[in-house]
């Protein structure tokens, strides 16, 4: 109950001041099984064979674009970049984002946190946020609670996706997608199933930049950032 409340206290209706933002988008890595032989370049983070899938999520907790089928050794930047590039890839309307992860940084269309500033809420325990930065990260970091808690809500429901399969790659990367229509179906009867309320998400690390990477951020985009914690802070 305390956490909850120093939640509220500290980010408020953290969407309300996110004007035109449309939803989150993040990667997640589901189990994949390949041939040997291409095995390497499937291998994620924790050296499992794993397919990355990129998503875009509304508000309401449904999926409104996946990408699935990109090798678990793909960096998120490159999958975001794909997805953009595609002929009926991921479309953001002009003036609209979404909130993205670190490591996608900031461009157009997509408003990532402050480099070097802290961002999740039990960084903040007893010190709230001191400044502008500080205030958007947290409630950032607030709002995009919402996709990771979309792919646990995903895997919990349809264990499948992340099984170890024996179907054709192919059909896993189907798979995936047939799930997220289904679970956008569910949530749309029943939001508030029994799944959905059961999944907490905790604190993970945040994906970092490198310096060159920073520098190519979007600066349009950092513009918008400031006004928005500016409008914010005061």
């Amino acid at each position: 109950m305390a956490e909850e409340s120093k939640r509220i206290a500290y980010t408020g209706d953290a969407i309300s001041v996110f004007v035109d933002c449309v939803g989150a988008i993040d990667g997640t890595h589901v189990q994949a099984s390949v041939p040997i032989k291409i095995q390497g370049k499937f291998r994620g983070r924790k050296d499992d064979t794993t397919q990355n899938v990129l998503a875009a999520i509304t508000f309401d907790l449904k999926f409104s674009y996946v990408l699935a089928g990109w090798e678990g050794s793909a960096r998120d930047s490159r999958v975001l970049n794909d997805a953009l590039s595609r002929r009926d890839g991921l479309k953001i309307a002009e003036g609209k984002y979404y909130l993205g992860d670190a490591g996608y940084g900031i461009q157009n269309g997509v408003i990532s946190s402050y480099h070097s500033v802290r961002y999740h809420l039990k960084e903040y325990d007893d010190n709230p946020p001191t400044n502008a930065k500080e205030l958007f990260n947290l409630r950032h970091s607030t709002l995009r609670t919402t996709i990771e808690r979309g792919f646990g809500i995903l895997k919990k429901r349809f264990r499948a996706i992340d099984a170890k399969p024996q179907w054709s790659y192919a059909t896993q990367v189907d798979v995936v997608l047939a799930s997220c229509i289904l679970h956008n179906f569910i949530m749309g009867v029943a939001p508030r199933d029994f799944i959905s309320d059961s999944v907490r998400i905790p604190s993970g690390p945040r994906a970092i930049l490198s310096q060159r990477e920073e520098r190519e951020e979007n600066r349009e985009w950092s513009s918008k950032r400031d006004m928005i914690a500016s409008y914010m802070w005061n």
